[in-house]
């Protein structure tokens, strides 16, 4: 089944804690993941940022919201309990709880409520939260912004001159920690004779191996003619490695040769290369910086 978001999980969550027993975060996890009957793929689905499970994201705030509502209480660090309140609440025989049932406790309501403005329509909050936690909202509107920025970056780079797109992508190479510098360890080349290399660039500092480079401003797909050609070229000077760039895309053949050929050729298409762009900081720069914070444990412990 589909990962549960936060909400279907609050009900399950207080019920596991029905005994009035002390349990750990770790195994009410384990618990509720058997009772909704996730796979291993599913616990391991990652949030956007890739730094949190979806699945345990959910359970903790799940956990929080019941906390704030006064249902749950920590006991210790990563571990919980039920409250009386929680066990009268247990005792209405509830369908679910959702976080809109749960506003009807003024404390919840009063945590809803803290950091709202009151210029900021509370529909809006109420209605995104339904479903999404604080994270998972801050994760998409991150990741729907860096799409929208990858798809204006390629718009550009696309009606750039073919010279200044050879060495834009000689650029993303250098930020991305190739050549050591971009004087000491790139060469362009990109002129006729080239025999079909645009540049190259060494794979490290000292310079052990070469990357040849093939950079292609194109609007139409690549095929597998095209890399074939590439690979002649690098055949032509005995190399082992390439990278093959375009603000296009490439044809299925053209992937699936790659993945059986010597020497290595890396394909990277245009959506892939606004990405390498923003990540590395080529062309961009930085508007704004957001930071998440969370209680450090360590320092409250008086062990």
């Amino acid at each position: 089944m589909a990962i549960p978001d936060y909400q279907k999980a609050m009900l399950p969550l207080l019920k596991l804690t029905a005994d009035r027993a002390e349990h750990s975060v770790s195994d009410a996890r384990d618990q509720l993941a058997a009772e909704f009957d996730l796979t291993q793929e599913e616990r391991s689905a990652l949030l956007p940022s890739g730094k949190q499970p979806v699945f345990d994201n959910r359970v903790g705030w799940a956990k929080t919201y019941l906390q704030q509502a006064g249902l749950l209480e920590s006991t210790r660090r990563a571990y919980f309990r039920i409250t009386d309140a929680g066990v009268i609440k247990l005792g209405e025989n509830p369908r679910e709880i959702t976080a809109q049932s749960l506003e009807a406790i003024p404390q919840f309501a009063a945590f809803r409520n803290a950091g709202r403005g009151n210029s900021e329509p509370q529909e809006h909050v109420a209605l995104v939260s339904q479903t999404q936690t604080p994270e998972e909202i801050l994760d998409n509107a991150f990741r729907n912004l860096k799409d929208q920025l990858a798809s204006e970056l390629l718009v550009q780079v696309k009606s750039a001159s073919p010279n200044f797109f050879e060495r834009l992508v000689v650029d993303v190479l250098t930020s991305m920690g190739y050549g050591g510098s971009w004087k000491a360890g790139t060469a362009v080349v990109g002129k006729p004779g080239d025999e079909g290399i645009d540049g190259m660039i060494n794979e490290d500092r000292l310079g052990l191996d070469v990357i040849y480079i093939q950079a292609k401003r194109w609007e139409g797909v690549v095929g597998r003619p095209e890399i074939q050609k590439f690979v002649g070229a690098l055949a032509g000077r005995r190399a082992k490695k390439g990278v093959f760039m375009t603000t296009s895309s490439f044809t299925g053949e053209a992937k699936s040769y790659v993945d059986t050929i010597e020497p290595k050729v890396v394909l990277v298409d245009g959506r892939r290369l606004a990405e390498l762009m923003i990540e590395f900081g080529v062309g961009v720069a930085t508007r704004s910086v957001y930071e998440t914070k969370r209680i450090d444990s360590d320092y409250f412990s008086e062990e």
